[in-house]
């Protein structure tokens, strides 16, 4: 199965943190949406979750297969529970999907990278800088450095420039 981590980055790379005062970009969202339609399913953690379903949740996501990593929960409305990247993936594989799409944190994605388990990665900039910030970090135990390789650059309007790289891990 491929796996593709996808996330908003700002332009000096930190995770693009959403807020009322920042809310996220629609060609951003929209992205997201095109690829988690064309893969019937996205992988997030508990926060994100948490934070769509506050956001009205549901609509154009009512009929994807969505799973939920969380070692700490065990029933979620609207959800499947996994307790690890795996458990996601082979839950998701068990399904019949080809393609599985993570759209969470920083969290669970260094959990998909560390562990070698990402094929591809698509990072939307953002045209915001910010001083604070999460960021995708490597295991230096597995990985001191990784070469990717940039399938495509695309701009998606509104600022937004997408990456689209290949990872061979």
């Amino acid at each position: 199965m491929k796996t593709i981590v996808w996330a908003t980055l700002s332009a000096n790379g930190n995770y693009a943190q959403s807020s009322p005062e920042n809310p996220p970009k629609k060609e951003a969202l929209d992205d997201f949406a095109k690829h988690a339609m064309a893969a019937g399913n996205f992988i997030v953690g508990r926060r994100t979750f948490e934070s769509m379903a506050a956001g009205g949740g549901g609509g154009p996501f009512a009929d994807l297969d969505i799973v939920v990593v969380s070692r700490n929960l065990e029933s979620l409305p609207g959800a499947t529970i996994a307790g690890s990247p795996e458990e996601a993936l082979n839950y998701l594989r068990h399904k019949g999907h080809r393609t599985a799409i993570v759209a969470a944190g920083a969290d669970l994605h260094n959990a998909f990278l560390s562990q070698g388990l990402a094929d591809e990665l698509i990072f939307n900039i953002a045209p915001v800088l910010e001083g604070k910030g999460l960021h995708l970090t490597i295991d230096p135990n597995h990985y001191s450095f990784k070469d990717i390789e940039l399938l495509n650059a695309n701009p998606l309007g509104g600022g937004v420039v997408q990456l689209h790289y290949a990872v061979n891990f």
